[in-house]
């Protein structure tokens, strides 16, 4: 009868430390741009995470393609002209966080992101606030930040330049599984 109940309490606790990876397939990103002239907008729920709880690392990546955007014209905009999904085919982020989450408390804790960027076949440092919430056995990650287009070497034509915002809001998030 120990044997069993130290086999279970044994299997509980492997199982708990295995638990310490979270992933998603349907996380969300999506950036905002507003401008007297016109305001853009898109949404991709296709986010690929993966948070590494133990050793605070976390990775994202998505394909660009997979923003949708209100009007047609702005998605091939942005996919032919600006981010050249064709050849850029994905968003990538590979980075930690800082700060106290404990996984096995139920809490939103602040953290600070930190990590490489790479966009439009550019890799820049970003650095940004967020948070991670632990609820119901998940890792909920969310942030928003700013990005600058040129930062990345996407141009935009002079002609629409006033219908782009000089720095786009991005909106990162993502409700993580154990693995």
């Amino acid at each position: 009868m120990k044997t069993l109940v130290f086999a279970c309490l044994l299997s509980l606790l492997t199982g708990s430390l295995q638990a310490q990876t979270f992933i998603t397939r349907n996380g969300y990103a999506g950036f905002f741009s507003k401008t007297p002239l016109e305001d853009i907008k898109a949404e991709n729920r296709q986010l690929y995470a993966v948070i590494d709880a133990t050793k605070k690392n976390l990775a994202f990546t998505c394909l660009v393609k997979g923003f949708l955007f209100p009007k047609q014209l702005m998605q091939e905009h942005f996919n032919e002209n600006y981010i050249e999904s064709d050849k850029f085919p994905k968003a990538t982020f590979v980075g930690n966080y800082t700060g106290d989450v404990n996984a096995a408390n139920a809490g939103k804790y602040p953290v600070q992101i930190k990590g490489q960027l790479t966009l439009h076949g550019v890799t820049q440092t970003i650095d940004v606030p967020g948070t991670i919430e632990v609820r119901d056995n998940k890792l909920i990650g969310a942030s928003e930040f700013k990005l600058t287009p040129g930062d990345f070497n996407i141009k935009i034509p002079a002609l629409v330049s006033e219908k782009i915002a000089k720095q786009i809001d991005v909106r990162v998030l993502v409700e993580c599984n154990p693995k």
